[in-house]
């Protein structure tokens, strides 16, 4: 087996050079006058709505789109001002639900700007009708924009009579969109965000708030009777509503008479936090745990409500010593134990509260274990609350979640993963048999209809292959998804504490050891990348025909890159194949919807050529060069948008060696795309997994080492027994007073 290689070394930086293009039209196509008048009349329309309504000061304006749309096709003139453009009004955004997705996105903008948008769009509809006889095609939009066509009239300037015309071309039309969705328990309700604080808004329509019952400018909960106020009041300013009160997934608990197992008492073992219901300080490993109860002291316990969280912190613990078959390699883990459920139920609001705080108080752990989860389906157009609170702790902290994909236990097959799985940056893990199929209960994925959701697979057990865990009450053999996270959450607290690899190195080998060389003939939906190896050393060591690194840098200009990576030539060929996971954890916005992610990492790998990379995987759509992609395609073949990225090529054992370029030199070149003004990704850390399989199955490591010291390269290898003397060197407690 070969090590795996940490490279360290400079990845240089470059601002976008490149200049927007002028909009224009799709070739072939073009828009008729009718089609500006009628946006007028929508505009029209919903002016009148908002001048009768007094709640907020603005109008809530929703767009709705005839296709998935890029940054790029969204509207540039119509709801915008000088210097400010339309994408820093959005509030929302969401897919339609008539058969093909096309964006629905939602902008809070002044009565001013609707005025502004009527006139332009008046103005328009003048200029087709007296100088394009009511129809302006793709060709007029060029000779306009290349200056061979000149507008006689001087009431807009050309290129906001060119940036009007595509916009009606994109959308369908203007609207008020209200969430039809029927709510009735007692739920977390988001407003979109305005000039007002929900708190105030709903003081102006009766309802008063605790500050108990707020989470931030947007986020609240509300009782059935408030509900049915806000809806009946002002339904457009709801953005997303779930309920709050959450049944915990079921797991089958067979119980069997407690046997005596011994374990000896901690010392530096790495501590993983768990959020979970309560643990029972009896157990034999009680001295590894340490719990605290997050409930007020008010609520009565029962001793059901320690089975769930002491078994979860049974297999983080002890998991090998009672599942010989699963022993991973990594050793023992102490527990810090945060109660925050009882019973079968729970309150998400209460979890949202608490979860900061935890997070926040407990800086020295870098992994959290949380296998709570709804019943309920996650909803297609937004993230739950949950989720969102999740994914900013990781943006904001050093830390990462691994999260249970929750468990079907009725006979729908296609039911959907339920909250807080729907967490975008943390590692969302369902269950598989013993022979690595989905288990019964496997709820499926993916998220907002494009995020990879759950992330992997592991074993979580199922009926006549129960894992074994401690309960108060002893022994008891168990399934579910809550079974499987825990065994990957010690192996990323391995990764991350242990052998010193960062977060998002740790994230990225994870995923890629799940992936192999063949075509994915897998369920994505159901089991994510892939089913992640048992054995520790299987993830951190490669096969001797595969040379394995890792890299770790921080984006902090448009292009972040490194053309200097000298994979091994044999004849004037590279004999490899190749794949690579990225993986970064991003700022997020719950309030646009299915646009969740801030910030994109476009990822391009492959060997270096005169004019740039030749990537693996044919990704050209951030290169100089004309490669137009459709945001669809980009979303779907490329991830766009998506957190963590696999590309790889397949294995075909009469495949060829490829011609060496220049010095044999490849390349990576990630760029970095922003969603908002805000520029989120700046800063935004990265981890890289590269795997080179050698198509002759010969082992070419050792040069590979050395081309890599010889171009600058500090290349590290991993190996697992000098990285346990380094921890347990550097856990040592030094007495000075001797």
């Amino acid at each position: 087996m070969n090590s795996l290689l940490q490279l360290k070394g400079r990845f240089e930086q470059a601002k976008n050079s490149s200049t927007p293009a002028s909009s224009k039209l799709p070739s072939g196509h073009h828009v008729k006058m009718e089609k500006l008048q009628s946006l007028t009349r929508d505009l029209i329309r919903l002016k009148r709505f908002w001048e009768s309504e007094d709640i907020i000061p603005g109008a809530l304006v929703s767009v709705y789109y005839n296709k998935v749309a890029a940054k790029s096709n969204r509207i540039k003139a119509l709801l915008s001002k000088s210097r400010v453009t339309a994408n820093s009004s959005i509030v929302g955004a969401r897919f339609s639900d008539d058969g093909s997705p096309k964006h629905i996105i939602t902008h809070y903008v002044s009565m001013d700007l609707i005025d502004k948008s009527i006139t332009l769009l008046q103005k328009s509809v003048d200029i087709l009708s007296d100088e394009f006889k009511g129809v302006i095609t793709y060709d007029d939009i060029v000779g306009i924009n290349e200056k061979k066509i000149f507008l006689k009239s001087e009431e807009l300037a050309r290129t906001t009579f060119v940036n009007v015309i595509v916009d009606a071309f994109y959308v369908n039309k203007f609207d008020i969109l209200v969430e039809t969705e029927e709510i009735k328990d007692e739920s977390i309700i988001t407003i979109y965000k305005t000039d007002i604080k929900a708190t105030n808004i709903m003081e102006k329509i009766g309802i008063q708030l605790h500050f108990t019952r707020v989470i931030d400018d947007t986020t609240i909960l509300l009782r059935p009777d408030e509900l049915r106020t806000l809806l009946s009041k002002a339904p457009y300013l709801i953005s997303m509503a779930v309920t709050d009160l959450t049944k915990l997934d079921s797991e089958d608990f067979d119980f069997a008479e407690e046997s005596l197992i011994k374990i000896p008492s901690p010392t530096t073992e790495p501590f993983i936090g768990v959020i979970d219901t309560m643990f029972d300080q009896n157990v034999y490993f009680s001295d590894w745990v340490e719990f605290k109860n997050m409930l007020p002291s008010e609520i009565t316990l029962s001793p059901s409500d320690y089975n769930h969280g002491t078994a979860v912190s049974s297999i983080i613990v002890d998991g090998p010593a009672s599942n010989p078959k699963l022993d991973d390699g990594c050793g023992r883990f102490r527990v810090r134990h945060f109660g925050v459920a009882a019973g079968n139920q729970f309150s998400s609001f209460t979890i949202l509260r608490n979860i900061n705080e935890i997070v926040s108080n407990n800086k020295d752990i870098k992994v959290w274990n949380l296998s709570l989860g709804s019943k309920l389906e996650i909803n297609q157009n937004f993230i739950s609350p949950e989720a969102a609170i999740l994914d900013k702790i990781q943006y904001e902290n050093d830390v990462i979640f691994v999260i249970a994909g929750t468990n079907n236990s009725n006979s729908d097959k296609n039911l959907r993963i339920g909250a807080p799985a729907d967490s975008i940056n943390s590692v969302i893990v369902n269950s598989v048999k013993n022979d690595g199929q989905p288990a019964s209960y496997t709820r499926k994925g993916p998220v907002l209809s494009f995020f990879t959701k759950p992330d992997v697979s592991y074993y979580g057990g199922d009926t006549g292959e129960y894992i074994r865990v401690c309960t108060p009450t002893g022994e008891a053999f168990v399934r579910g998804t809550s079974f499987a996270a825990p065994w990957i959450s010690r192996k990323l607290s391995y990764l991350i504490d242990v052998l010193g690899l960062s977060r998002e190195v740790a994230k990225a080998l994870l995923i890629d050891s799940s992936t192999g060389w063949n075509e994915d003939k897998g369920n994505l939906l159901l089991s994510g990348h892939g089913v992640v190896p048992i054995k520790i050393s299987d993830i951190v060591e490669s096969q001797d025909d595969e040379i394995q690194f890792v890299l770790y840098g921080v984006s902090e200009e448009y292009d972040t890159y490194n053309y200097n990576i000298p994979v091994p030539i044999n004849k004037e060929k590279h004999p490899f194949i190749a794949k690579a996971t990225m993986c970064y954890f991003p700022a997020c916005s719950r309030n646009q919807g299915v646009d969740y992610t801030n910030t994109e990492l476009d990822i391009q790998f492959g060997r270096l050529k005169e004019n740039g990379i030749k990537p693996i995987n044919n990704n050209y759509q951030s290169a100089d060069t004309q490669h137009h992609t459709w945001e669809e395609d980009a979303r779907k073949y490329f991830r766009k948008w998506d957190n963590v990225k696999h590309i790889r090529e397949v294995y075909n054992p009469s495949g060829r060696a490829k011609k060496a370029y220049d010095k044999g030199i490849w390349g990576l070149s990630l760029k970095t795309k922003e969603r908002l003004e805000q520029k989120c990704g700046v800063g935004l850390k990265f981890g890289i997994v590269v795997t080179l399989k050698e198509i002759d199955g010969v082992n070419r490591i050792d040069e590979f080492i050395k081309n890599c010291a010889l171009r600058g390269w500090l290349v590290n290898r991993i190996d697992i027994e000098q990285r346990i003397d380094i921890y347990n060197i550097a856990e040592e407690e030094i007495d000075f007073s001797e």
